[in-house]
C-alpha cells in the first residue's frame, strides 16, 4: 500500500549530503506508482525515483515527490538444465543479491560485487566492473511509464544499454519507475577473469578459480581500493573513463608510457580517470568539505558537512586541470540534481 510522508522528509544519500525533500513515498506496485504519480501531478511537482541515493549528488532541498521501490522479491520465472531466469524487485539491494545467486549456483554476476546501491538502479546506470557489465545478464525491465499512463516492460535492445547509460538515464528520465529486473544467469561457472586489477589478484594464489574465488576477489579489491561509504561518504566513481579517439590516446602514450589505455571495438580508446587524476597531484586535494579520496582518486568524499556546491566546485577543479594536461575531457558519472 501507498505511504505518503510529508513536511519536509530527510532524503538519505551515500554522499551524506543533507537534503529534503517535498514528499516521500513507497511503491511496491504499478497501482502504487500510478497513486504517486497522479498525488505528485495534482500538488505540481516533478517524481523523482530514488533508492538509496548511491549514485546521486543532491541540493539541500528538492522540492519533488521522492519515490523509493520497496519490492525485495525474488522469483524463478523460469528454471532450465543451464540457466535460470529470475525476476528480482527493484527495493533488493544489490550486493546480497549477488550473494544469494552464489549461494544458489546462478553465475555471472560475481564480477559486479559490492556495487552499492538497490537493483532497480542497476539498468539506469548499466554498472559494470572488473571487465564486466550489467546488460550481459538483463533480459527485461518492468515499469510504470508515468507519462503515458502504462505498465510497461522493455527488453534488453529496448533498453538502449552503452557504457554507463541506458534509455532510463536519457529518454525516460523521471517518467519511468523501474519495478523489477529480469536477469538470466548461469548454472555452469563462466569465469571472467581478464581484467587486470583482478587477474593480478586471482594470481596471489589467495583465491580458487571458482565463481566463489572471483567473488571474494572483488570483495577484497573493491575494499583496499575504494573508500567505504558507510564510513567516509561518497558515491564511488565521479568520473567516466573517458573514451578519446586512436591519434589522442597515441600521442598521450608517447609522452607517458604508463598510462593505461584499453583498446575499444568502435576504434576509441578507453582511458584510466583515476590515473589521469592522480597524474594531475590531485589526490587528497579539497574544498569546502569536500576532498578527493586519497585512498582512490576517482572518489570524491564529504569529509567535513559538505554541501553539493562543495562537491561541484572540486570536481569543475579536477576536470579543468585534466582537460589543461591532457586535452582529455571528463564527464560526471553520478546524477546531479
Amino acid at each position: 500500500m501507498t505511504n505518503f510522508a510529508f513536511a519536509d522528509h530527510p532524503v538519505a544519500n551515500t554522499l551524506a549530503l543533507t537534503c529534503e525533500a517535498a514528499n516521500l513515498v513507497r511503491v511496491s506496485s504499478v497501482d502504487d506508482a500510478r497513486r504517486a504519480s497522479e498525488a505528485a501531478g495534482n500538488q505540481g511537482i516533478p517524481l523523482l525515483v530514488l533508492g538509496d541515493g548511491s549514485n546521486l549528488v543532491l541540493p539541500p532541498r528538492l522540492n519533488a515527490m521522492v519515490l523509493q521501490v520497496a519490492d525485495e522479491s525474488i522469483e524463478i520465472v523460469e528454471e532450465g538444465a543451464h540457466d535460470v531466469l529470475l525476476r528480482v524487485g527493484a527495493g533488493k539491494n544489490w550486493h546480497e543479491l549477488v550473494e544469494t545467486c552464489l549461494k544458489r549456483g546462478w553465475f555471472g554476476l560475481e564480477n559486479l560485487a559490492l556495487i552499492p546501491g538497490r537493483v532497480g538502479a542497476a539498468p539506469v546506470q548499466n554498472i559494470g566492473a572488473y571487465g564486466r557489465e550489467l546488460d550481459a545478464f538483463v533480459v527485461a525491465v518492468h515499469g510504470y511509464d508515468c507519462a503515458d499512463d502504462a505498465e510497461r516492460s522493455l527488453d534488453a535492445e529496448a533498453c538502449e544499454f552503452a557504457y554507463r547509460e541506458s534509455i532510463f538515464k536519457n529518454h525516460l528520465r523521471d517518467r519511468f519507475v523501474i519495478l523489477a529486473v529480469d536477469f538470466r544467469l548461469s548454472k555452469s561457472p563462466q569465469l571472467h577473469c581478464e581484467y587486470p586489477a583482478l587477474r593480478a589478484r586471482m594470481d596471489s594464489g589467495a583465491y580458487p578459480e571458482t565463481p566463489e574465488g572471483v567473488f571474494r576477489a572483488v570483495v577484497d579489491q573493491r575494499r583496499q581500493r575504494l573508500p567505504d561509504p558507510a564510513r567516509q561518504p561518497n558515491v564511488g566513481s565521479f568520473f567516466k573513463n573517458p573514451l578519446v579517439d586512436a591519434e589522442l590516446a597515441t600521442e598521450l602514450q608517447e609522452r607517458y608510457s604508463d598510462l593505461p589505455c584499453f583498446p575499444q571495438s568502435d576504434a576509441r580508446v578507453k582511458l584510466s580517470a583515476a590515473w589521469l587524476i592522480d597524474r594531475c597531484g590531485l589526490r587528497g586535494e579539497s574544498l569546502g568539505g569536500a576532498m578527493v579520496s586519497e585512498q582512490h582518486a576517482l572518489v570524491l568524499e564529504n569529509r567535513a558537512n559538505a554541501t553539493q556546491a562543495d562537491v561541484l566546485a572540486l570536481a569543475k577543479r579536477i576536470k579543468e586541470c585534466v582537460l589543461d594536461t591532457f586535452s582529455v575531457e571528463l564527464q560526471e558519472e553520478p546524477r546531479i540534481l
